[in-house]
């Protein structure tokens, strides 16, 4: 039975979706605010969350910021605002897997919550199997994901934090390809108290001073300009 936490200050919600969703084998809790939120993910495993984005006295942007990477909980974002698409796209590119606007209907939230969960399964088996055996190989450099080991050409081992891992091998899975920041964002899950764009920014200067012979001329992870960064090289999956 799988575990789904309801995030929503709105008690008739709470009550309206976990009922439903029980009804139909789902496991469920439920939390009115940030606290409650990580209370649950604290002390339970939990396979999905739905979030609402306007909670009371908090937004729900800022919790997931604060989250980071610190889970992999597949997310359901939910919203009752239809101003512009800023809070669709922060939202996803935080990492919420998918969106919907209130009031929502409850046979399409059950529909999107199974989807969700059959791709974050898939997803995971597919990783398990390809990180068993995957290593990354360009301009000497040999990334092992398996180990989460980064080698110089020289043969030293440099040091990376789970950003910059997670940073480098979104680069590498798109080697000679624009990512926009708000891609790299999503991939790497890179949340700095700086501003969201300029947080990608941030973690690419400190990946450039470990890769780069010279940082203020990269030839490896190139700006484009207006647009967000390319890796350069080609790359050998080994």
């Amino acid at each position: 039975m799988k575990h789904v936490l309801v995030v929503d200050d709105d008690p008739t919600m709470r009550d309206v979706v976990g009922s439903y969703l029980e009804n139909n084998n789902f496991r469920v809790s439920f939390a009115a605010d940030g606290q409650a939120m990580n209370r649950v993910l604290t002390n339970q495993p939990v396979d999905l969350m739905i979030l609402d984005l306007k909670l009371t006295d908090e937004d729900g942007l800022e919790l997931m910021q604060d989250m980071g990477a610190q889970t992999d909980v597949p997310i359901i974002v939910l919203t009752g605002h239809r101003r512009d698409e800023t809070d669709r796209v922060v939202g996803l590119a935080l990492g919420a897997d998918d969106y919907m606007m209130k009031p929502v209907g409850l046979r399409e939230l059950l529909a999107r919550v199974r989807a969700v969960l059959r791709r974050a399964q898939a997803g995971e088996r597919r990783a398990r199997t390809t990180e068993k055996r995957l290593r990354y190989r360009f301009a000497g450099w040999e990334l092992n994901v398996r180990t989460r080991k980064l080698t110089s050409p020289a043969g030293a081992a440099v040091a990376l934090t789970a950003g910059e891992f997670n940073l480098l091998t979104a680069f590498l899975r798109s080697p000679q390809q624009v990512l926009s920041r708000e891609q790299l964002l999503a991939a790497s899950r890179v949340h700095d108290e700086e501003v969201l764009d300029r947080s990608v920014d941030i973690q690419i200067l400190r990946l450039r001073r470990k890769l780069e012979r010279n940082p203020s001329e990269p030839q490896l992870i190139r700006t484009e300009r207006g647009v967000g960064y390319v890796f350069a090289l080609p790359v050998e999956i080994l």
